[in-house]
């Protein structure tokens, strides 16, 4: 059942199903009046719903930082602190002295005290050479206890997959957008059907009164004419009767009134202590190629479908850059307690790394078969989109003109049993008419008013729908009143 059916069954329903309540104590004070344009603004900032939606937004968005921190510098810090059983440390020369053997004996002497024989005179000096070490370094291979620290910079420089890895987490966040947007459009075109629905019945309550006050004058006549013996006592319990309808009914309406009152305050998230205003007609519709025109380039559903049949192209091309070769730069900073072979704590190197995957075992064309699959399903569902689309600015479009002729109609059959109505009340005075027929003059106005104010309804919610089918439905942005 569509809304707009639904809408007006309830309000055609509301004054003769609802039970009745014990009468509600009269207001002290006036309530403040919620306009339509403050219920839409109130709903954009308070509905659950859309705080949903926009907590699914954020999620997106971030997943755009997240493909962007492959690309930008990746920095790495760590420390070590290791116990060994056993400490080594390895003496090394490092400097070197040549001097003249003394004695004439090959072996060479004691490294203690000075250097032994004597220095080499010159070139051309005589007699056997020495080479002795002349200073030494300890180089410790292992400390009992070591310490070390590393920083580490990679930086990737040719990585094709990321860049399309990138686009794709753009367009995804920009789809996601529009899906919060259409989201909010949907909540808040709920939200305007709900108010119009109770200013609606705001109307009937007043047509309640309104009649309230006919079957009370009714049975005033009723009764003076009875007293008078013009009329038979039949006649006059028939007025008092129509009176306890009447009564019956305006409380109904009030009671209806209410609970639409109560549904409209979940929606935004507050209190039902509000009165609401008539709000303006929804503009009438334009011609249907305009509206089908506005409706494929603006709808933010079909924005999100394409969007997302992007999205699956990119995914897909980035899945064709794994065949390239990937490039990356790194520099890395250590500092140590062990100096090692060079004797210096701290070293540092930079230096470029190229990475090629030759063969994956099939993964690559196993994606890139599903990335295909995936763009073809993203475009059967855009232009499954589009065609709904168009079917909704058509169908919104002759539900309208429905509405409209048959809100012109029951305007008109409210006016004749308005007019009926005053004439059989008269005749009734002048006792040219019965009490059954003043009674059914009354009836059938109370059904027209009714009808008259259902069809109003629908043919406010069948306008709203044909902005909505058309994308022109564009209520004020987030924010709260």
């Amino acid at each position: 059942m569509t809304p707009i059916t639904t809408a007006a069954l309830a309000l055609s329903l509301a004054l003769t199903q609802a039970e009745p309540a014990p009468p509600a104590a009269a207001a002290a004070t006036a309530l403040p009046t919620l306009t339509l344009e403050d219920a839409l603004a109130r709903a954009s900032g308070s509905n659950l719903d859309l705080k949903a939606a926009e907590a699914r937004l954020d999620q997106a968005r971030a997943g755009v930082g997240k493909a962007w921190s492959f690309q930008l510098p990746q920095v790495t810090a760590g420390a070590t602190w290791t116990h060994n059983s056993d400490e080594s440390t390895l003496r090394l020369p490092v400097g070197y002295a040549v001097r003249q053997r003394d004695g004439g004996t090959d072996e060479p002497a004691p490294l203690t005290g000075d250097l032994p024989g004597t220095e080499v005179p010159g070139p051309n000096g005589a007699g056997p050479l020495y080479v002795t070490p002349s200073s030494f370094i300890d180089a410790t291979l292992q400390k009992r206890d070591q310490l070390g620290a590393q920083v580490q910079v990679n930086q990737a420089l040719l990585a094709p997959g990321i860049w399309f890895g990138i686009r794709a987490a753009n367009k995804g966040a920009l789809a996601a957008e529009k899906g919060v947007d259409a989201a909010r459009r949907d909540v808040l075109f709920g939200v305007a059907q709900v108010y119009y629905g109770v200013t609606s019945l705001k109307k009937l309550v007043d047509v309640s009164e309104r009649l309230l006050e006919i079957a009370r004058r009714q049975e005033r006549d009723a009764e003076v004419r009875y007293k008078a013996g013009t009329v038979a006592k039949v006649g006059y319990l028939r007025a008092e009767i129509d009176r306890a309808r009447a009564e019956q009914d305006l409380l109904r309406s009030r009671n209806a009134f209410d609970s639409a009152r109560v549904a409209l305050a979940a929606l935004l998230d507050r209190d039902a202590a509000f009165d609401v205003s008539e709000p303006p007609d929804p503009p009438a519709p334009r011609e249907a190629a305009e509206l089908e025109k506005a409706a494929l380039a603006e709808r933010a559903d079909l924005q999100a479908a394409r969007l997302n049949e992007e999205v699956a192209s990119s995914l897909r091309s980035a899945t064709t850059m794994k065949y390239l070769p990937s490039l990356g730069a790194f520099g890395r900073y250590q500092i140590a307690n062990v100096g090692g072979f060079t004797g210096q704590n701290d070293s540092w190197a930079v230096g470029l790394g190229l990475s090629w995957t030759l063969f994956d075992g099939g993964l690559r064309e196993a994606e890139l078969r599903e990335g295909s699959a995936r763009i073809a399903e993203a475009t059967a569902t855009r232009r499954s989109a589009e065609v709904k689309a168009l079917t909704e600015v058509r169908q919104a479009l002759l539900d309208w003109e429905s509405a409209k002729a048959n809100a012109v109609k029951a305007r008109e059959q409210r006016d004749l049993a308005a007019e009926n109505q005053r004439l059989v009340d008269v005749s009734f005075k002048a006792g040219a008419a019965t009490a059954v027929e003043q009674a059914d003059a009354t009836a059938t106005l109370r059904n027209a008013e009714i009808a008259a104010a259902a069809e109003a309804l629908s043919a406010q919610l069948a306008a709203l729908r044909v902005l909505k089918a058309a994308g022109e439905f564009a209520p004020p942005a987030r924010g709260r009143r």
